[in-house]
């Protein structure tokens, strides 16, 4: 998967003060194409005019995509793109375009299934180089300057002297792109089915560390999606190994180095086996969606550390990524004076200057002895169990231990803030903002923290004001910044926030602006052809993108499809349920043989081939039934209230100003209304 092959990544570079030169990429406000606005490289924006002008000078295209905070991207920046020989040979033979990959995910999505296709793998940064009708005949990853000037002079030489055969490979890459964005749509739902989920679920399990927790490799990636769907699954079917795994992968993340144990929120991923050194990169998606992972852990396990966590990485979402609007910023950089992770790392001497006489049992506590050094005599604060055992065994009582982690916490944060702190990529992004409405929703609906709710509706209000329009929903918001319309995965994730929000906070504005959006969605990236949604709306890439597999995020299609589902059971909607099973067995096969590539899709199976429930809460203290009812861990379970008289289906005719009651309902058919959440449960348990 695309997503999950990265280079380690790096800071944006701080504007010079005087500059020799400055290119087109000096009216952007991502932060990452300011980071190139005084190259000698004239480089360009994507824009369709960028490529007519390429046809009209017979020029080759190269586009070169990364992000603020890859630290490649800005190695090949200071060591490449700022030499004048380099730049001289680019733009005298080429059109150059930089691009920012969170602002355009589809430039990327297309030119990594290029790259992936021509070098069996990918990552960032990405440079490729096309012809002018934007068709590639190069793809590589990072260079050196000489390598690089090499591919320059050769591709040049090849297009100059052999263009047919240039444009013979870019048919045949072109052509493995489209086959890539490929979908047979099914009509025959025959494989639907219980095997089917069992037989992913157990393919995969071969590839599980049952030590260490996530997949095994060299590297691991937290992938919350793949945890997600797995807790629901080891419920519903009572796999106490699967239920295992989950429980030793959210110790061994919560406990290792990805986690920030001082100032909470989690890294970018590890770069070892056993989640001690991380990336240090942190994303908004990731801990947006680890708090909706932890959130419902906690309903399953019972664990104090998840709670912690989640509170934690909320303090950290608040102190360092919020925008004082209510939106929340896309990522904080690894590197801090062109150095990956020095703002976050300890000499021993530094702590012990910092800790006192703390420092003995700190040591102890987070592995500070020679073996673990990581690099520069620096150390990757991590723990290796629970403070349970760690209490018990150096004789602290819990009330001394809260005691002594408040002392560290509060010291070396200090400590830290005299540190020149990494850069912020300021962008707003829909999608990911909408699934930390998820997580503050989730969030809440585990706890009961108002506090958390408030935020979700902020982070709402906010996308609202400045991300959406009757036009439609932007992908990314920043004041002054150009107006860029929003991906099938900006619709898709915050309908599914909206229906979120309705089924917590009961108010039906929400449940109409999921359908809204989602209505939208459906005009604006139906493609009739697979069944399926085209990941942009507009047609001026080579290929149309059909993104099904989860990466980093889960798919946009897998989460349409969801939505489906749930309009389908909160309106009685057979067609929407049909639409959301027809997409889903066109992806069987897939799922079958690659579960960790399509959790998402593994979920909306779990949906379907197991019973699915709908509670429906009528009447005036429907939200505190609802509120109670959302504390439990119900897989395949819809939660909806209402505390006045509805036309909805799940609503009609049941309001009643004699009490407020539940109802439990299975494919149509319900069982007689209940007053408390203990009947309801033993309903739902007996149906």
């Amino acid at each position: 998967m695309s997503a999950m092959l990265l280079f380690s990544c790096a800071d944006i570079k701080g504007q010079k003060s005087d500059h020799k030169y400055t290119n087109d990429l000096i009216d952007e406000t991502s932060p990452y194409l300011l980071q190139h606005a005084h190259n000698p490289v004239n480089w360009r924006p994507w824009s369709p005019e960028a490529l007519e002008d390429a046809k009209k000078e017979n020029k080759l295209v190269l586009v070169s995509v990364g992000y603020s905070s890859c630290h490649w991207c800005h190695v090949m920046e200071e060591e490449t793109f700022e030499d004048e020989e380099v730049a001289k040979l680019m733009n005298e033979n080429f059109i150059n375009i930089k691009v920012d990959r969170e602002e355009r995910p589809d430039v990327d999505h297309v030119y990594m299934t290029a790259l992936q296709l021509i070098k069996g793998n990918g990552g960032w940064p990405l440079n490729v180089i096309t012809l002018p009708n934007g068709k590639p005949i190069y793809g590589g990853t990072y260079h050196t300057k000489e390598q690089w000037k090499k591919v320059l002079s050769e591709i040049s030489k090849l297009y100059t002297e052999n263009p047919e055969k240039a444009n013979e490979y870019a048919d045949m890459v072109a052509q493995g792109i489209q086959e890539v964005n490929l979908v047979q749509p099914v009509t025959d739902l025959d494989g639907l089915n219980q095997d089917a989920l069992k037989e992913s679920v157990g393919t995969w399990k071969a590839n599980w560390d049952f030590e260490w927790g996530g997949n095994k490799g060299v590297q691991k990636f937290m992938i919350p999606v793949n945890l997600d769907f797995l807790l629901d699954y080891a419920v519903l079917t009572e796999d106490e190994e699967s239920k295992g795994f989950v429980k030793t992968t959210l110790d061994r993340i919560a406990w290792g180095g990805v986690y920030d144990h001082i100032a909470g929120g989690f890294y970018r991923y590890s770069t070892d086996s056993q989640w001690k050194v991380p990336h240090f990169e942190k994303m908004l998606y990731d801990n947006a969606q680890l708090l909706s992972l932890y959130s419902k852990a906690y309903k399953v396990f019972d664990e104090p550390m998840y709670k912690k966590v989640v509170e934690e990485t909320i303090a950290f979402l608040d102190r360092e990524m919020k925008n004082p609007e209510g939106g929340y910023y896309a990522a904080i950089d690894a590197d801090s004076e062109g150095e990956e992770g020095k703002y976050y790392v300890w000499t021993e001497e530094e702590l012990k200057t910092i800790l006192g006489d703390d420092f003995e049992l700190f040591a102890k506590y987070f592995n500070i002895k020679p073996s673990n050094i990581w690099e520069n005599d620096t150390y990757v604060l991590f723990r290796t169990n629970g403070d349970e055992d760690f209490i018990k065994e150096n004789n602290i009582s819990s009330e001394a231990w809260e005691d002594y982690q408040e002392v560290w916490r509060a010291k070396i944060l200090a400590a830290r803030k005299k540190r020149i702190r990494p850069n912020t990529d300021d962008k707003i992004i829909t999608s990911w903002n909408a699934l930390l409405i998820n997580g503050f929703v989730d969030a809440y609906n585990t706890f009961g923290d108002s506090s958390y709710l408030d935020r979700a509706e902020e982070v709402f209000g906010f996308l609202k004001k400045n991300s959406y329009s009757k036009s439609g929903l932007l992908h990314t918001y920043k004041k002054g910044s150009r107006k860029k319309d929003g991906f099938l995965e900006d619709y898709a994730f915050l309908a599914n926030a909206c229906l979120n929000l309705y089924s917590t906070v009961l108010h039906p504005s929400y449940l109409d602006f999921a359908k809204n959006l989602h209505e939208t969605a459906t005009t604006k990236f139906a493609d009739e052809e697979s069944g399926m949604y085209t990941f942009n709306s507009s047609k001026e890439l080579i290929s149309k993108i059909i993104k099904t597999d989860d990466g980093v995020l889960p798919s946009p299609n897998a989460m349409m499809a969801e939505n489906l589902l749930l309009l389908g059971h909160i309106d009685y909607n057979k067609d929407a349920t049909l639409k959301a099973r027809t997409m889903l067995s066109a992806i069987v096969p897939a799922l079958v043989e690659s579960a960790y590539n399509y959790s998402k899709w593994n979920s909306l199976l779990l949906k379907t081939t197991y019973p699915y429930y709908e509670i429906a809460v009528v009447g005036s203290d429907a939200p505190n039934l609802v509120s109670e009812l959302q504390k439990k861990h119900l897989p395949n379970t819809l939660i909806v209230g209402s505390s006045s008289k509805s036309e909805l289906p799940l609503f009609k005719g049941r309001y009643s100003d004699d009490g407020t009651y539940i109802y439990v309902c299975q494919d149509h058919t319900c069982k007689l209304p209940v007053a408390t959440t203990e009947e309801a449960m033993e309903q739902l348990n007996n149906f």
